[in-house]
């Protein structure tokens, strides 16, 4: 089947857009708030017999995607739900990920998992290259934002572009210091920020650098002071908010957290650790549930080469990784001539 997302303000306004293009019988895949819930993006399919014309609405076909066979497809659901259950991703997310996965007619379940993560979830790594707003890294507390300012910062250097980074971490014991090892050995002069005023004006100072990188000190999601006093760091200036979280953390509890940070303005996603987590229903989760970009992961403690980009194929080898020792290049299949 011929895969189509909608993106609209609405569930009402998506739905709409869904029929006035696809027709009434369009498969709905799955659905998924956007920009924190502020919109909706809604992916469907085109029934067989039917195929995307030029302008996007459905047409008549000759031939179609669809499936030879019907045991084929139930063998593809059957251990992609083993591997979604295995991660213990949430049920909402599987019925999504399978759902999407059995209607593309693939042969091999990785290359079905890699085309429902790619349709599904968006993969924006973070620039390598001059940027006009500055990078605020912000979590809860113990969620590798530091490393991850070490890290980019670090990445940034070795590309050759001129890096600012500020530290508005300046309560807990050893923040600044951790960060100011780092920033010593690139040659940084690491700016402190207590408050809004102090950061717009360590912002103003940096006008001119190519990338500027924001830490932060922890936020306890659940506690509306620590939100607003975050709010008012990120209104500060253009300022692009990064979420870190640990791959492996709990599904529930991560979903929750990257919606409360969602509602902010944060639209991007780095999960840490992800060397040592064996379960990733929790990134899944976070990633769906708060609208999120995959953007860059952290793989090792060392800063040095210690951020990978996401992509749709380099998130399902972490997912499953059996399917891709010995994978074959996959068709689509197709019936008629």
């Amino acid at each position: 089947m011929r895969l189509k997302s909608f993106y609209a303000d609405t569930m009402t306004e998506a739905m709409k857009m869904v029929r006035d293009n696809l027709g009434e019988d369009a498969i709905i895949v799955a659905t998924r708030e956007e920009n924190g819930g502020r919109s909706v993006r809604v992916t469907a399919a085109v029934e067989p017999g039917f195929e995307l014309g030029k302008n996007g609405s459905a047409a008549p076909a000759e031939s179609w995607l669809q499936y030879d066979d019907e045991e084929e497809e139930g063998g593809i659901a059957e251990e992609l739900t083993e591997v979604m259950l295995r991660h213990s991703v949430p049920e909402d997310v599987m019925d999504h990920i399978i759902s999407c996965a059995t209607v593309m007619g693939l042969d091999d379940p990785g290359a079905a998992l890699v085309a429902a993560l790619e349709h599904l979830f968006t993969f924006q790594p973070l620039p390598l290259k001059p940027y006009n707003k500055a990078l605020m890294m912000v979590g809860p507390p113990g969620s590798g934002k530091t490393l991850a300012v070490a890290k980019l910062a670090a990445r940034s250097t070795m590309s050759g572009l001129n890096v600012g980074v500020i530290s508005t971490d300046t309560v807990r014991a050893g923040g600044i210091e951790q960060l100011e090892s780092f920033t010593r050995l690139m040659n940084i002069d690491l700016k402190k920020a207590e408050n809004t005023e102090d950061l717009m004006a360590a912002l103003n100072n940096m006008e001119g650098m190519d990338q500027v990188i924001i830490d932060t000190q922890g936020i306890n999601p659940f506690d509306t002071d620590d939100i607003k006093h975050l709010a008012k760091l990120i209104g500060a200036r253009d300022i692009e908010p990064v979420l870190t979280l640990p791959a492996a953390g709990d599904c529930e509890e991560s979903g929750e957290i990257a919606r409360i940070f969602a509602t902010i303005g944060v639209g991007s996603l780095i999960p840490t650790r992800i060397d040592i987590a064996r379960r990733l229903g929790g990134l899944l989760a976070a990633a769906h549930r708060g609208g999120l970009h995959f953007a860059d992961a952290g793989n090792t403690p060392k800063v040095a080469d210690g951020l990978v980009p996401l992509s749709p194929k380099a998130l399902a080898k972490m997912l499953m990784p059996g399917a891709y020792r010995q994978q074959k290049p996959q068709t689509i299949r197709r019936t008629g001539t």
